[in-house]
């Protein structure tokens, strides 16, 4: 029996799971909902978001409502009849009116209750944590905290960066979504355990600052944190190309420790790390030692 799915989203992640679903035979998507078109750049131009670009190459109806909760899309969602909603990064809060017009399905990409809320994928990282996955589960009025239908699993590198983790998580949000759509009827819904839960936030430029003060969190925020916002000094200038060099020596923060063919190790308070490329504030990329030459600055002096 085909199943008739309003769909619920806005970026890259949430576009590549409508298109997992789009084509397939028991599968009929009969609306998609997404955030409005949003003016960037300098000339202020209207972009659409990416699963309104799937969805127009699809020819699906498309609604970009400012306010989901307005009494008006309460009635066109209540006419359209879906069987399910799927919702995957909407960035809409869905009322209480909604929900109880079909089952709502929620891709979320966490163990959860583990890291309710906006920035999963950068705690995880953040946390360095071995372990991550994405969560299906039935939406109820709170953030991320309705029932488990089904999770799914991956090993984390240790040197595994936000785009790539990102990616992983993304293709298994597709593979799990039609897993969940076509056996919804048989799943065993689990409650979450609130004593269990974590919470994160939106992500800020703000966070990028670091002071050098732990290698292991300097490095995991490079792995978080890299395209956006970047890690940077107090000074402005970005590292965009670190690896960890070793966790226990206590040293002087932004210390230079040595200057090495390929890099230059700097200090944090506990371990150090080294630097490949750099970018100094309203400048282009460079290498590390471009910079220090420029800078002249040698083994003792501080990048601050």
């Amino acid at each position: 029996m085909t199943k008739r799915i309003v769909f619920m989203g806005t970026p890259d992640y949430a576009a590549a799971i409508l298109t997992a679903l789009i084509g397939k035979d028991d599968i009929e998507i009969i609306a998609v909902f997404t955030q409005p078109d949003k003016k960037v750049g300098r000339k202020q131009e209207l972009k659409m978001s990416e699963v309104k670009v799937v969805a127009l190459e699809a020819s699906l109806e498309v609604y970009q409502p400012q306010k989901l909760r307005d009494s008006e899309n309460v009635k066109i969602l209540q006419s359209l009849k879906p069987d399910m909603m799927i919702v995957a990064a909407y960035g809409q809060i869905l009322p209480k009116d909604i929900l109880d017009i079909s089952p709502c399905i929620n891709l979320h990409a966490s163990i959860l209750p583990q890291y309710r809320g906006a920035s999963p994928i950068q705690q995880m990282l953040l946390n360095s944590d071995d372990k991550g996955g994405v969560t299906a589960m039935l939406m109820d009025e709170g953030l991320d905290t309705g029932d488990i239908l089904a999770v799914s699993l991956l090993k984390i590198d240790v040197n595994m960066m936000l785009d790539t983790l990102y990616k992983k998580l993304t293709d298994m949000a597709s593979d799990l979504t039609l897993r969940v759509v076509r056996n919804f009827e048989i799943l065993n819904p689990v409650p979450q355990h609130a004593c269990e839960a974590s919470h994160c936030g939106k992500i800020t430029k703000e966070q990028g600052l670091t002071e050098l003060k732990d290698a292991q969190d300097t490095y995991n925020s490079y792995r978080a944190y890299t395209p956006w916002p970047g890690i940077f000094l107090k000074n402005g200038l970005k590292l965009l190309d670190i690896s960890l060099y070793e966790l226990k020596a206590l040293h002087k923060s932004a210390e230079i420790l040595e200057i090495r063919s390929d890099d230059v190790i700097i200090g944090c308070d506990n371990g150090s790390i080294a630097i490949k490329t750099v970018q100094p504030a309203s400048k282009k990329a460079m290498n590390i030692h471009s910079y220090l030459n420029g800078k002249h600055l040698s083994v003792g002096n501080s990048l601050l």
